[in-house]
Order: structure tokens, then C-alpha cells, then sequence
């Protein structure tokens, strides 16, 4: 059965940093295409970062890159998100979710969440003075 945990969430002020992990179970991520999506207040989910089986693989939201990067450790089962410059609009709840590796990170990203049966309870990064 596929569950996600997802942590690291808390309270940051602007310009702070935040490292959120995700352990994945009822999967083999070694065979997974990975990615985090984010649900700001009143507002739909969307995907924000994901990484392909293949180095170099990655692909990023516009709101986010080059301030947040997207890491695996397989061996783990684990997924993670660095989060550096946080803004106000960052605020939100945090969710991973896989798919097959059939499909590169960016088509991942693409993908509506409605497409998606089973999610985490997120964790929540809220970015507050």
C-alpha cells in the first residue's frame, strides 16, 4: 500500500531556510519518478519540484527555482526539498508523491493532482515575520 510521511515543515521568517523530507512506502522508488507539490492558502495544488530516475533530471516551478532543490536517497526510500530564501508566498502545505519512471520530471510536474489516488498529510511551511 503507498503512503507518504512527510516532516520538516515549520514556521521560518522571510529569507530563511527549511528542509522538508518525505519517506515513501508500498513502492520501489528505484523505479519512481519523484515530486513535491505545494497547496498555498485558498489555492489549488500544484507541482513545484520533481526529479527523474536519471541524474540531472529535474525540473522546477518559476516561483521556486533557483531558491529550492529537489534531492532522492532510493536507498532510503527517501525524498527531500531544500528550501532557501523563503518568501510570504511560499506559505503553504507540502506534499510528495511518485509515479513510474516512465515520464521525465518535467511531464511529472505537469501532471494535475487529480490524477493522483492516494497523498500524504503534508506538512505545512508557513514563511512569517
Amino acid at each position: 500500500q503507498l503512503q507518504f510521511v512527510e516532516s520538516g515543515g515549520g514556521l521560518v521568517q522571510p529569507g530563511g531556510s527549511l528542509r522538508l523530507s518525505c519517506v515513501v512506502s508500498g513502492v520501489s522508488l528505484e523505479r519512481s519518478i519523484i515530486a513535491w507539490f505545494r497547496q498555498g492558502p485558498g489555492k489549488g495544488r500544484e507541482g513545484i519540484a520533481c526529479i527523474g530516475s536519471r541524474s540531472g533530471d529535474t525540473d522546477y516551478a518559476d516561483s521556486v527555482k533557483g531558491r529550492f532543490t529537489i534531492s532522492r536517497d532510493d536507498a532510503n526510500s527517501s525524498a527531500f526539498l531544500q528550501m532557501n530564501g523563503l518568501k510570504p508566498e511560499d506559505t503553504g502545505v507540502y506534499f510528495c508523491q511518485v509515479a513510474p519512471a516512465i515520464m521525465t520530471a518535467q511531464r511529472l510536474c505537469q501532471r494535475p493532482p487529480a490524477s493522483f489516488r492516494t497523498w500524504g498529510q503534508g506538512t505545512q511551511v508557513t514563511v512569517a515575520s
